[in-house]
């Protein structure tokens, strides 16, 4: 059994015998990643990523906040994830990297805001995986009774294994486990359409701050899409095909959202939908019996367990990219020498998202996930502005549209947008999340002192 674990690390055909040849170092410097993906790839994989675990586990938790005015929370959240979504898409088409909002910040600004970004997108990315792997087990645990711990921590040697294997084949599992994830949302759309027009959609029981309140939290539900440019080192033609994917991924998931939010309140209503532990599995029971509720609870394994794919497969490659710039050790540069995955990164990620599994509260850890992408969309919105006049003769295959003078509108008001939303948390988030920052300067200015 050793042996056979052991072998995933070992370059393929190695022997103990004297007379066969030395082989190369499994893992090495000079290669780079295989550029195996495309536009269908990459856009149902950040599909995946965004109808994540924020849609199965929060929509309980932002009905009770914004009440059957829910569907609207979810717009609110899409309107700004969109703006910031337009500024990766010309990010990602002018500097294709894996280390992505490393990055863009490095030319924009400088290397120190560079690293703390750096720094916030890697700690959200493993709190993440760390958040939802308890999901998951918890899912699992109601159906096995399996201990959550056990489970959490097996997910994550699991996917750990599948992300050092190979970009293809996490790809397609991805993309197996979105389709799966698309029933689960398709079965409560449907169920619901015939309880449509049944509530007020615009009751709001705690006013336009619980809405608002609502959309801080829900954002959640869209993260995921900053991740997909984490592909760029791994697919054919990037500068056309990530933005692309980027735009036609949170269409997707907006339309579908939306629908499944209209659906929820519709069966359950805001009140009993607030107060579910399991919102999707009570909508099926109540509408379809009990085995379409276990059905919903399985799809939901494949949706958390897809979250945290997605989620430590971005921190391996921002871990990458960082390293391979020479702000982080280089070690977590080196490419496995025939799976050409970036191994070392891989390993560190999982193993402080294990470390991270004693997280608590998952809507709490949801929120300082948020904190940490609203600072980061704060600074990536800024990185487009600044690169208009910075920059203005590099080649941009995808341009926001709108602007004034030099300068761009929709980023403008991405960043007006994620400072409103940033304001609705909770001040214990604000607390560690300013404490998250001051890690981040600490040491950004041991690896760039002045």
């Amino acid at each position: 059994m050793g042996k056979s674990l052991l072998s995933f690390f070992i370059v393929p055909g190695s022997t103990d015998h004297d007379h066969v040849p030395p082989k190369k170092p499994v893992l090495q410097k000079s290669l780079s990643l295989k550029r195996e993906l495309g536009l269908f790839e990459i856009t149902l994989s950040g599909v995946g990523i965004i109808l994540g675990a924020g849609i199965y586990v929060l929509i309980g938790q932002g009905a009770a906040l914004s009440g059957n005015a829910l569907w609207l929370a979810f717009i609110i959240s899409a309107v700004i994830a969109v703006f910031t979504c337009m500024s990766y898409a010309e990010l990602s088409s002018m500097f294709p990297k894996a280390g992505a909002e490393y990055e863009y910040v490095v030319h924009a600004f400088s290397k120190r805001l560079a690293f703390i970004v750096g720094f916030l997108v890697l700690l959200s990315g493993i709190l993440a995986a760390a958040t939802v792997s308890l999901g998951f087990a918890g899912y699992l645990f109601n159906m096995t009774r399996i201990p959550v711990l056990i489970s959490a921590v097996a997910l994550i040697i699991v996917l750990t294994l599948v992300l050092g294997y190979g970009v293809k084949e996490t790809a397609w599992i991805a993309i197996i486990s979105t389709f799966i994830e698309l029933s689960g949302l398709a079965i409560i759309i449907a169920v619901g359409i015939p309880s449509w027009g049944s509530v007020d959609y615009f009751e709001m029981p705690h006013g336009i701050s619980g809405l608002f309140a609502a959309s801080a939290l829900i954002f959640f539900a869209y993260q995921g899409f900053e991740s997909m440019v984490k592909f760029s080192e791994e697919t054919r033609s990037p500068e056309t095909t990530v933005p692309k994917a980027l735009i036609l991924a949170l269409a997707i998931s907006v339309i579908i959202y939306v629908l499944v939010a209209i659906s929820a309140v519709s069966v359950l209503g805001w009140k009993d939908l607030g107060a579910s532990d399991a919102p999707f599995a009570d909508i099926a029971a109540g509408t379809a019996g009990p085995g379409a509720a276990i059905l919903i609870s399985v799809i939901a394994l494949f949706a958390t367990g897809n979250t945290v794919l997605m989620s430590m497969y971005a921190s391996s490659r921002i871990l990458y990219g960082m390293a391979g710039s020479r702000v982080l050790p280089r070690w977590f540069s080196m490419v496995h020498a025939t799976r050409r995955t970036p191994l070392a990164a891989i390993l560190l990620c999982s193993l402080l998202s294990m470390v991270f599994v004693f997280s608590g509260d998952i809507a709490f850890v949801a929120n300082v996930t948020n904190f940490t992408l609203f600072i980061t969309f704060i600074v990536i919105n800024g990185a487009v502005i600044a690169l208009r006049f910075r920059t203005p003769q590099v080649s941009r295959p995808f341009r926001i549209p709108f602007t004034i003078g030099k300068i761009p509108v929709i980023p403008v008001l991405g960043i007006f947008l994620c400072i409103f939303l940033l304001l609705q948390q909770e001040w214990s988030v604000l607390v560690l999340g300013a404490v998250l920052i001051s890690a981040g300067i600490i040491f950004a200015y041991i690896k760039n002192p002045p």
